[in-house]
């Protein structure tokens, strides 16, 4: 029997996607799912008729795979992927290639691929974003790891890859688990734009009553302009779905918000590095607010919303939304980057900022228009240490700055929460601020801490204590 030209562990949605994704564009496949009868339903119902060859133990995948052997693992991420790993190990040679596809934290492929390079293995943590839709027409890559792998590995990953402007959205990231710390950052980023199109939907429905239709083709209209994207293109048909009753769909869903941890990994690394994500941030934590929901409903009885009635949707009211979407947007990709760049500093890898925009732009979830403008500001600079200070986005900050502090200030005049897209504000305004009250806070941590303080007429890097209590004037009551 012919062998295959790569193997699949895992046939949930993304795994079955992939393999026959993988066959489209010429490539055989050995298919393997721990229970048998997952792999018979694929073979008799989505790959029926195609050339997938099934397999029903590790030993029989293995020997149908032609030395170097490349398995990809599409199991949940966490301890699954080791016990996974270790029932492969066996029938595995030196040289041979795993490729785990899964959302794994990166610093458990760190692991990976420093245990795997002492049995002489290569492993590579590969980010895939694009859902179900994505892994079956074209997904956006983004492998990294052992490097030796790359050259056998890339015309498969290529070739299943969405393509824009006829080039493939699948680029090798970087060494150790860098592929999993940029799907990382890219699922954070994806939860800012998330929570601040929600944010804007919030305003508009019940800050400015605006009803679902008009919503919908607000949404449409905007995808036409530089908010264009795969998130404003589906919330616009959202939007205007109806239930079975005739009524809007968006009205029938509850609303608490689910996560699968990878913006939370985001924020914390985030903490760990120092690095301002606010916007993102906040839209992890908005989440977890919105989970609390009997806690929330009790608040709503007991507090209420003392702010006025909704306003009119006035047309200069819609422009400022969008103009604070949009440049609440931009805080979001560039803090996003921000952490990409203090990462890359950090682990001592050598990110292409410019390409990894360039392959966000096709099949992944947070795709839009909005990155060639990114791609751009890097290419022009690929030093730029934050997009915020690129000419381009510069001046689209500036244009959009009386709009976005409008939204805000109507958001708060109207009790409407805008978490991300006031704490994006508070970031813009705190990051062109010569002077922050950092001075106060450090005096303050000296005082009750001794912890030090640098001195403006002083180089940096040299720390002073002051003995407060000498030069705190003592108060003196009056008594008349």
């Amino acid at each position: 029997m012919k062998k295959a030209d790569i193997g699949i562990i895992g046939l949930a949605v993304m795994g079955q996607n992939l393999a026959l994704n993988i066959q489209d564009h010429g490539y055989r496949v050995a298919a393997y799912n721990r229970t048998d009868a997952r792999t018979d339903a694929f073979l008799d119902g989505p790959a029926a008729g195609s050339n997938i060859i099934g397999c029903y133990s590790m030993a029989e995948l293995a020997a149908a795979l032609p030395r170097p052997r490349i398995v990809l693992l599409m199991v949940k991420a966490g301890r699954a992927v080791d016990d996974t790993i270790n029932l492969l190990l066996p029938h595995l040679d030196d040289g041979d290639i795993i490729v785990d596809g899964g959302n794994s934290h990166f610093q458990d492929t760190r692991r990976r691929v420093a245990e795997l390079a002492r049995k002489n293995l290569l492993f590579v943590g590969c980010g895939i974003s694009g859902g179900e839709e994505g892994a079956r027409r074209g997904p956006s890559l983004m492998p990294g790891g052992n490097i030796s792998a790359w050259p056998r590995i890339r015309p498969v990953l290529e070739a299943i890859a969405a393509r824009v402007d006829d080039a493939p959205c699948c680029r090798w990231v970087g060494p150790h688990g860098a592929g999993h710390f940029v799907k990382m950052v890219h699922n954070g980023i994806e939860y800012g734009d998330l929570q601040l199109i929600g944010e804007t939907y919030h305003l508009l429905r019940f800050g400015l009553g605006m009803d679902t239709d008009r919503l919908a083709e607000l949404f449409h209209r905007w995808n036409e302009g530089p908010l264009n994207s795969y998130l404003i293109e589906i919330t616009g048909h959202i939007l205007g779905a109806r239930d079975t009753d005739g009524q809007p769909l968006i009205d029938a869903i509850l609303d608490t918000a689910g996560q699968k941890g990878t913006g939370r990994w985001t924020a914390i690394e985030a903490l760990q590095m120092g690095t301002p994500l606010t916007a993102i941030n906040e839209a992890v934590f908005a989440r977890s607010l919105s989970a609390r929901r009997d806690e929330r409903l009790l608040a709503a009885q007991t507090l209420g919303n003392t702010a006025r009635s909704p306003a009119a949707p006035e047309t200069e009211s819609v422009a400022a939304v969008h103009n604070a979407l949009y440049a609440a947007k931009i805080i979001s990709y560039a803090q996003g980057f921000m952490l990409l760049r203090d990462a890359a500093r950090a682990f001592d890898w050598e990110l292409d900022l410019c390409g990894l925009s360039l392959i966000w732009r096709g099949g992944c979830i947070i795709r839009s228009i909005f990155l060639n403008d990114i791609a751009a500001a890097f290419k022009a600079d690929p030093r730029l240490e934050n997009l915020i200070l690129a000419p381009f986005f510069a001046e689209q900050l500036r244009t959009a700055e009386s709009g976005w502090r409008r939204a805000v200030i109507q958001g708060i005049s109207l009790g409407i929460p805008l978490p991300a897209m006031s704490s994006s504000l508070a970031f813009f305004d705190g990051y062109r601020c010569a002077n922050l009250p950092a001075n106060l806070l450090q005096a303050q941590r000296d005082y009750f801490g001794a912890h030090t303080y640098e001195r403006i007429d002083q180089p940096r890097g040299r720390f002073f204590h002051t003995d407060w209590s000498d030069l705190t004037p003592v108060r003196e009551d009056s008594h008349d």
